[in-house]
């Protein structure tokens, strides 16, 4: 059988910034907002400063760390697949990144047929 196609995805410039921020604050954990006027955004935090609640959502992992976002935002992203990146520029909010240079950006792609028949359900976030 095949596996599952992932519901996150890393770019490898993501992925470098993921494995500084390691580094620096150990277990991490990332949580795509809602956003406003400009949009959701994944935020990155340790694990240790965002408690997560009952209708929160875990979309999948990217370089061992989990992707989090609300049961009302995954509604919407159960049919896409989210690809982490970065672009140039702090982003203004509190994730852990800021103050880097750079911040993470979501890309999205639709499911082919193929995929959607395969994908693995979104679970609960295991609460503290």
């Amino acid at each position: 059988m095949t596996p599952w196609p992932e519901r996150v995805v890393a770019t490898p410039a993501a992925q470098a910034l993921i494995a500084d921020l390691r580094r620096e604050h150990g277990e991490l954990l990332f949580y795509q907002s809602h956003g406003c006027c400009a949009g959701s955004a994944p935020m990155c935090f340790a694990v240790h400063e965002l408690k997560l609640n009952a209708d929160d959502r875990r979309l999948g992992v990217v370089c061992e760390v989990p992707v989090y976002a609300s049961l009302a935002q995954c509604d919407y992203l159960a049919g896409l697949q989210m690809t982490l990146d970065v672009a140039p520029g702090n982003s203004g909010s509190f994730a852990l990144e800021d103050g880097s240079g750079q911040h993470f950006v979501a890309q999205f792609r639709l499911w082919t047929d193929d995929e959607v028949a395969r994908l693995a359900p979104i679970t609960p976030a295991p609460l503290a």
